[in-house]
């Protein structure tokens, strides 16, 4: 008799589970409390698969041998408590499809930073002609991936609501940027909690696999003494030099070691800037050295690299006043890192789903860098009380066009409009990505 498999939530990562479970002959069927575009009713049917959509038939999903869940849904939802209380498995996309792989696994988690990491380490792949593809949290679903064609390495992004529905996977080479409160509203505004969750990245790992860290990360050391990993170490610094195995900075030069051979490149060569974007390549640079890739292929590569949309990315300038799309930035620590990167004035546009932000990682900033905040959001209340004190202007506003008008109307030459919310964007805007393209589109037509 076929094994049963439901799969919870129809976008990338549940269709993609889907195609995989059908394709490894499961009887498989999809169910999603809200409407399924189009473009992922179209694969499940051309894979003749059975789906809902608006509901979720309790007849159809708690006779399921496992559930298959997307991230975005939480653990305290109905029917999730109700597959709990039968004790019916439920896993996340990337615990079900490494089941049929024997590709090697470069996992990347962390608060901030992800993303970036995982395409240079994608991007250094492929320049030394390996079969590498992308995946996971970022770009097409891995179990997507697997069923149409098997790859050598995949350079997975893992957010910790994946890695929460994650239990016999195992990374081969595991990355942890940094870890710093998001998200607590699915955690119980508990950030041990969080913390716990990030590193489930380490589970069932042993000597013969890779832990690149960021050694300055005050959480992570201290989780570190507690857990005693059983991997071999690669911590990465900017505060002190390393010396053995890691990457670390001295003077102007980024030094990476990976025994026996260590090589250096000056910070200025780097095609990301900034002191977060130097994190990012020295963990990538560690990763490329530990899997042999040659000096000269990562050095051009993080010379050469094109950074990820709606990152820090420059639009445009009007009247000398300079416009950044950060819509990516949907937490407070990321919106630390586009301030302290904008050397100008800026003109901040922020706002969105608040998820618990404390806002005082931000105060010294915002006085000396923000000269105004414009509020985009349907309740901007943790945002007014926040910073009501610390800049003389702030507007609020529901529409992005009328954002980037008054973001004009406030800036002068050699001033920065700054969209980086530190918010999520479901408010207003279906992702981050509409987010970011309505404020380019906005700026576009100025």
């Amino acid at each position: 008799m076929k094994k049963r498999i439901v799969i919870l939530g129809a976008a990338e990562s549940g269709v993609g589970a889907a195609m995989l479970a059908q394709k490894k002959g499961y009887e498989v069927f999809v169910s999603d409390f809200g409407t399924i575009k189009e473009k992922y009713k179209n694969v499940l049917s051309n894979y003749d698969i059975s789906f809902e959509e608006g509901r979720h038939t309790e007849s159809l999903i708690l006779n399921a041998d496992e559930v298959i869940k997307s991230p975005g849904i939480p653990d305290t939802v109905p029917m999730v408590k109700k597959l709990h209380r039968k004790k019916i498995p439920v896993i996340s996309e990337i615990e079900f499809a490494a089941r049929f792989t024997e590709a090697k696994l470069i996992c990347i988690t962390g608060s901030n930073g992800k993303t970036t990491t995982t395409l240079l380490i994608h991007h250094i792949l492929k320049k030394a002609g390996l079969d590498a593809a992308l995946g996971g949290n970022v770009g097409k679903s891995f179990a997507a991936q697997v069923a149409e064609g098997d790859h050598d390495i995949f350079v997975l992004e893992i957010s910790s609501f994946q890695l929460d529905g994650m239990f016999e996977f195992k990374a081969d080479i595991a990355l942890l940027l940094n870890i710093t409160p998001d998200h607590l509203d699915r955690y119980d505004h508990d950030f041990q909690k969080y913390a716990d969750s990030k590193f489930r990245i380490l589970q069932n790992m042993t000597d013969a696999e890779a832990f690149i860290y960021n050694a300055d990360d005050p959480v992570i050391e201290k989780e570190l003494i507690k857990r005693k990993p059983i991997t071999r170490l690669y911590p990465f610094s900017i505060q002190k030099v390393m010396g053995s195995d890691g990457a670390w900075i001295d003077k102007q030069n980024m030094y990476i070691n990976v025994k026996p051979n260590l090589f250096k490149m000056t910070l200025e060569t780097l095609a990301l800037q900034g002191k977060h974007n130097i994190y990012n390549s020295m963990a990538a640079g560690v990763a490329g050295r530990i899997l042999d890739i040659r000096k000269d292929v990562i050095k051009e590569s993080l010379s050469d690299f094109q950074n990820v949309e709606h990152r820090l990315e420059y639009v445009a300038r009007i009247h000398g006043v300079e416009f950044i799309n950060d819509s990516k930035a949907t937490n407070v620590n990321s919106s630390w890192y586009a301030l302290e990167s904008v050397q100008k004035p800026v003109i901040w546009i922020a706002g969105g789903i608040d998820k618990g932000n404390d806002y005082s990682l931000l105060m010294d900033l915002v006085k000396d860098k923000v000269k105004a905040i414009i509020c985009l959001g349907k309740d901007n209340t943790n945002l007014l009380n926040a910073f009501k004190n610390k800049v003389e202007i702030m507007v609020e506003t529901e529409s992005m066009d009328d954002a980037v008008k008054i973001g004009l109307h406030l800036g002068k030459n050699d001033d920065t409009v700054l969209l980086s919310p530190a918010c999520a964007s479901f408010d207003l805007f279906e992702n981050f990505e509409e987010r970011g393209q309505k404020f380019k589109d906005a700026v576009n037509n100025l």
